[in-house]
């Protein structure tokens, strides 16, 4: 049986974190949570604006040490908030500090109704991986929890990650 891990980067309301559990729950797979160094504080404007200055500069900030090993695994999911219509600064660290050639990736989004490339870039950075599978999960537009994308439409998704 192939081994199945789910890195994710979730700030806020815990989107990205919602879909990841969900995932590991169907799938049975391993959680690795990502997480800087030095959070990010303040209220939600304010992260907002620093998540742009960021992204902008294309900025990669540094990360608490993963308690599990990508080499270790065969499936990897690869789960970030869209900020700035692309990944989140943290798992762009990850993906420049772990290499996933050979891999096969399942790239999933979430977003507030602009998705952005954030699925296109995160195939892009997965170097060298067989990407299959991308999702984008839709929530409400103001920084909310609200699912919008239909639950069976995920569950759906969930029982194809789960069959490779």
């Amino acid at each position: 049986m192939k081994k199945l891990l789910i890195v994710y980067y979730s700030w806020s309301c815990g989107n990205t974190k919602r879909i990841a559990e969900l995932l590991q729950k169907e799938t049975g797979g391993a959680l690795q949570r990502l997480e800087t160094v030095v959070p990010y504080e303040g209220s939600y404007n304010d992260v907002v604006a620093q998540g742009q200055r960021e992204v902008n500069r294309h900025y990669q900030p540094a990360l608490k040490p993963l308690e599990k090993d990508p080499k270790d695994y065969d499936i990897i999911v690869l789960g970030t908030p869209t900020w700035w219509y692309t990944m989140a600064p943290a798992m762009s660290t990850f993906l420049a500090e772990h290499s996933l050639a050979g891999k096969t990736v399942v790239p999933f989004s979430t977003h507030g109704g602009w998705p952005g490339h954030a699925i296109k870039d995160l195939e892009g950075a997965a170097k060298g991986a067989k990407c299959l599978l991308p999702k984008e999960v839709q929530f409400d537009s103001t920084g909310g929890d609200q699912l919008i994308t239909p639950e069976k439409e995920l569950e759906a998704w969930c029982r194809e990650v789960a069959a490779l």
